[in-house]
């Protein structure tokens, strides 16, 4: 399932919003790319299954598969195609194209070069819980999750949505975590974390497979580096590295989760994964503080609505 959350509190959508969704999404199911187009993205069945519903409800959570398709144009080959449509027009006409016509011939060639070109193809997870208003992305790429959330709120009308923010900062969270070496009731530290210094030269320092318990570690937070990945262990049953900005990576269930695990399957992975991850995100919320809703902040506080 999931292995990169990316978190979002949702509004305008409820339960109830099941059929107008599952409506809305149909209209923006993905197409594949046109002949001369670079670029291709919609909504496809999240079980993969040919003609399938583009929206599950497993238990009451909603499950969405996102589809990119790309065109790929490496530079030298457009810049290729270019010299040989400049010296085409040199030979005919005496001069060399300027500035302005080879903008125009690049434009051309990548037109030209597109009906050839391979692609890669993506797809994106996403989880929505509709009680408790939060939706999930299953990515590590800020961008990404851009995109899809973009599209996800243009195609669902009244919805909107943004990221997840807490009172106190996950950075200064892991400081005081790593520098005290007291996690929070209902986690533990693991042997993983990254700190980044905030001067020019932004320093990093990387453990892996540590013991982060050293007084090593303490000295460089005293010396004013942040930490910016810690990996954390909850309640025994989830391990995951917790990000500055606040992302869920490297996400694992362990074998206290698994082991009694009766079925296999879609409905089975998804019903194990949203079951921790639902109690697990609150969880994470209250070590941070409670969240925080700031109106002047347009990155923190305000939706983002078509």
């Amino acid at each position: 399932m999931f292995k990169n959350l990316i978190i979002y509190r949702i509004a305008g959508l409820t339960a109830d919003d099941f059929q107008r969704a599952e409506q809305a999404l149909n209209e923006s199911a993905f197409t594949p790319c046109k002949p001369t187009e670079e670029r291709s993205h919609g909504w496809i069945p999240p079980r993969r299954e040919e003609n399938g519903p583009l929206i599950e409800s497993v238990g009451g959570q909603w499950l969405l598969r996102f589809k990119t398709e790309t065109k790929l144009l490496p530079a030298s080959v457009i810049a290729q195609k270019v010299q040989e449509k400049a010296a085409a027009i040199e030979q005919t006409t005496g001069h060399k194209p300027g500035k302005r016509e080879c903008r125009e011939l690049k434009e051309e060639a990548k037109l030209d070069l597109l009906p050839q070109a391979f692609t890669r193809h993506g797809t994106t997870l996403v989880w929505i819980d509709p009680k408790a208003q939060f939706l999930v992305v299953d990515t590590a790429s800020q961008t990404k999750a851009d995109e899809l959330t973009t599209a996800l709120v243009k195609a669902i009308d009244g919805l909107s949505l943004r990221l997840l923010d807490t009172q106190t900062s996950p950075a200064t969270a892991m400081a005081n975590w790593l520098s005290s070496q007291y996690a929070p009731a209902d986690f533990s530290i693991d042997r993983e974390c990254e700190l980044k210094g905030s001067g020019e030269e932004k320093s990093v320092v990387k453990y892996g497979r540590h013991p982060l318990d050293i007084e090593e570690i303490r000295a460089h937070i005293e010396a004013g580096k942040m930490p910016t990945k810690l990996a954390l262990t909850w309640q025994d049953r989830v391990s995951f590295v917790l990000t500055d900005s606040l992302q869920i990576k490297k996400i694992s269930l362990l074998d206290v989760v698994t082991q009694d695990k009766s079925e296999d399957g879609f409905d089975a992975d998804v019903a194990i994964f949203t079951g921790e991850m639902a109690a697990l995100i609150p969880c994470l919320i209250d070590v941070l503080d409670g969240e925080r809703i700031d109106k002047h902040c347009p990155e923190q506080g305000v939706f983002l609505s078509q």
